[in-house]
């Protein structure tokens, strides 16, 4: 096959071939590239905003979009265009940010913008991890300050085997899944889920996911060659350290630096560290803000006051760890925060726990639903329905800070996903527990590790509804600090180590091994052994935890909850479907407003009824099963007279089966009109004659009454039309309405 654009460069990895291309498309933004797997192609495109911003911080966009067209579908909903971006495009925007935020320089000011597009979707290969690649290249090639390149892989573990950007299929039996992201022999970012998986075969499978791209990050740089030799030079934005006066630099650093110091000593909670230093920042202003009215050194000085004494906090936060070895709040390397578990809050909830450890505190709440609150997910392959969900909310008021509510951002969508896919792994297979499930974190404190918070509350509040998970799920936050050839692995990092240190790694699992994790670093790359080392220590700290939730609650709970909702599921022949659900959902209804219950009906045949009145369920589900059963021929059945007409009565054998009694067939004495002996609602036994191919059915009470009397007189008739009155579409006497 051709190749899209001018210039396009390959590569093996594993045994899949990645290819970059640029050259012909999108040439007005700063650098455009795509990035090519089977026929799934993603188109970055990286700008630069040409003035600067007065900000604190790089100003970053990453944005990612599957279009419905890349995979020949219209998009689901009511507005057949694509709106707000799903939860995948947002968890995808994340991945790309993560990796490549860390090498932009301190200072750089100017707004870029990674704009990654999916443009073709071979419903085999998933383009997320290609739009990693094709985001680092696109800033290879544009003016943009960015200390790349960045590869990007999906490794994950299929039937004993390591296998390299896995396709779709190959992921659903995968016992370990991993997005790794990183420089030429350093890591960057680790993200991913696992069964249970062991802390060796983690770092097995980051040694053969950094090869490969090492692999990644050479095409990019050949590339960038490649671009300049066709005549596209790639010039670099200068990146100016700040002018700050050097009178302001002196008195802020002479006022805060020794205070500092001690206040970091003197094993403060969160708040406690926060008021001394604002009380310190905060007189230092005020000076700063004097000497300007009459030192012109000072003018501007005002607005460098924060900056300076956050650098002077970051460095003697980090040489508080690195030098005196201890932390700011006093705690060992290894030491978990005090943790209290508090189950069962509140009573109505069908499951419910808050997790606090420290000064981070989690109240998470399980909830049992029925099949019908599957979630639906439109994504590009198409629609499927997700019966676990898993939100984090993250109120304004778990920091002290005041701020309105706008919905879930991307860190709490991000958050949440991390934890779901902690849990995930460890619930019970479908067709044994056929509840949806949803668990809701509401962080109420925060002070670091809120995810990790949610993994462990999450996992109780299942345990306290009931719901037979695997094992009990932990998490823990490790961070790291390095510096001039000294580094401090950190267990259960705190809201200051997490803001001053250079990695932030979650890890989530059960005794047995790791189920969920997501390294980020704030340097440039992590090497295979530290790694290897904070997983051991995460592993002890994991355990420990564990230790803590067994003491409260060490298995699920036997019974649901008084209020959870009794799930019973049924499976009856497909083609009995409409007959359950009866003309225009009778039955359906009928059943609901009868018994209090819910009733969903998958194609398959399956028939779950929900309710919390546990003998409305049974009712439910007994008449459900009547709904569907067949009659047998020679069985005697008791009925209800439904219908009388003139040739003979209607019996419902049972719900919405009937049969025809021929008049000839109720007594054994002769019975010249029909109400002369059943009225309307009489119960009567009667025998099942036959079942004709059209599955009407012929009864006898004469048969009953009188066993081996039923061919005494006349049925219908085998060798022409059928007698009077014989079967629901015999002929009529008089002129009466056809049943």
């Amino acid at each position: 096959m051709p190749a899209l654009q001018k210039i396009s460069l390959q590569e093996t990895v594993g045994d899949k071939t990645i290819s970059l291309q640029t050259g012909t498309l999108a040439k007005q933004a700063g650098g455009s590239v795509t990035c090519h797997l089977g026929d799934s192609i993603v188109m970055s495109a990286a700008t630069v905003a040409k003035n600067p911003k007065e900000v604190s911080f790089v100003p970053l966009t990453s944005d990612y979009r599957e279009r419905a067209y890349a995979a020949g579908r219209v998009p689901g909903g009511f507005f057949k265009r694509e709106m707000r971006p799903r939860d995948k495009e947002t968890l995808t925007s994340r991945l790309v940010d993560r990796p490549i935020r860390p090498l932009f320089p301190e200072g750089w000011n100017h707004e870029t913008s990674i704009q990654s597009i999916v443009v073709s979707c071979d419903m085999v290969n998933d383009p997320d991890i290609l739009a990693i690649n094709a985001a680092s290249a696109a800033l290879m090639l544009s003016d943009a300050p960015f200390n790349g390149p960045v590869g990007g892989v999906r490794i994950a573990r299929v039937n004993g085997a390591f296998v390299l950007f896995p396709t779709w299929e190959e992921r659903e039996t995968a016992e370990l899944e991993l997005v790794v992201a990183g420089k030429k022999d350093a890591l960057l970012m680790v993200e991913g889920s696992a069964h249970e998986a062991s802390e060796e075969l983690f770092v097995s499978a980051l040694e053969i996911a950094q090869k490969e791209i090492n692999k990644l990050c050479a095409l990019q740089l050949e590339l960038v060659k490649r671009s300049e030799a066709a005549g596209r030079k790639v010039v670099k934005h200068a990146v100016k350290a700040p002018a700050i006066a050097p009178a302001v630099l002196e008195l802020v650093a002479t006022r805060f630096t020794e205070p500092v110091k001690k206040h970091l000593r003197f094993k403060l909670d969160k708040h406690g560290l926060d008021a001394r230093i604002d009380e310190i920042k905060d007189a230092i202003k005020k000076e700063v803000e004097e000497k300007a009215k009459t030192d012109p050194a000072f003018a501007d000085g005002l607005k460098w006051v924060s900056k300076i004494c956050e650098d002077i906090l970051y460095t003697e936060s980090r040489a508080l760890t690195l030098v005196d070895r201890v932390r700011p709040d006093g705690r060992g390397f290894e030491e978990v925060r005090p943790i209290d578990i508090l189950m069962k809050p509140f009573p109505r909830l069908h499951g419910s726990a808050v997790f606090t450890r420290g000064q981070t505190q989690a109240f998470c709440n399980a909830t049992l639903g029925t099949p019908g609150d599957m979630q639906i997910m439109d994504v590009i392959q198409g629609e499927y329905k997700d019966r676990f969900m898993l939100h984090y909310n993250f109120p304004s008021f778990s920091v002290g800070e005041v701020r309105p509510e706008r919905g879930p951002g991307r860190r709490e969508i991000g958050h949440g996903a991390l934890a779901r896919r902690s849990l995930a792994v460890l619930l019970p297979p479908e067709e044994e527990f056929p509840y949806t499930l949803r668990v809701v974190s509401e962080i109420w404190e925060s002070n670091g590790s809120s995810s990790m918070a949610s993994v462990c509350g999450g996992s109780l509040s299942l345990f306290d509804a009931g719901v037979p998970m695997k094992a009990a799920c932990a998490g823990i936050a490790m961070g790291l600090v390095i510096e001039g050839g000294k580094y401090a692995v950190l267990t259960d990092i705190a809201g200051i180590e997490d803001h001053n240190g250079d990695m932030d790694f979650k890890v989530a699992g059960t005794r047995a091994g790791i189920t969920g994790f997501q390294m980020d670093m704030k340097v440039e790359g992590l090497s295979i052994s530290i790694m290897k080392e904070a997983l051991a220590q995460a592993l002890r700290g994991r355990l420990f935890i564990l230790d803590k939730m067994d003491a409260v609650l060490p298995e699920p709970r036997k019974e649901l909850s008084q209020f959870a909702p009794r799930l019973f599921r049924i499976t009856i022949p497909t083609d009995k479907i409409g007959a359950l659900i009866g003309p225009g959902g009778k039955n359906i209804r009928r059943l609901i407003d009868t018994y209090g219950v819910q009733v969903d009906v998958e194609d398959d045949g399956s028939v779950f009824i929900a309710g919390v009145d546990p003998i409305g369920c049974e009712q439910a589900k007994a008449e459900v099963e009547a709904l569907t059963l067949e009659a047998e021929v020679g069985k005697i059945y008791k009925g209800h007279v439904v219908s009388i007409k003139e040739f003979g009565a209607f019996i419902e054998i049972f719900p919405g089966k009937e049969g025809l009694l021929h008049v000839s067939q109720i007594d054994v004495k002769r019975v010249d009109r029909v109400s002369d002996v059943l009225k309307m609602g009489d119960e009567v036994e009667v025998k099942c004659l036959e079942i004709d191919e059209n599955g009407k059915i012929r009864l006898s009470r004469k048969a009953v009454l009188s066993p081996g009397s039923e061919n005494d007189s006349p049925g219908p008739r085998r060798d022409g039309p059928p007698r009077e009155g014989a079967g629901h579409g015999g002929p009529r006497r008089g002129g009466g309405p056809r049943r």
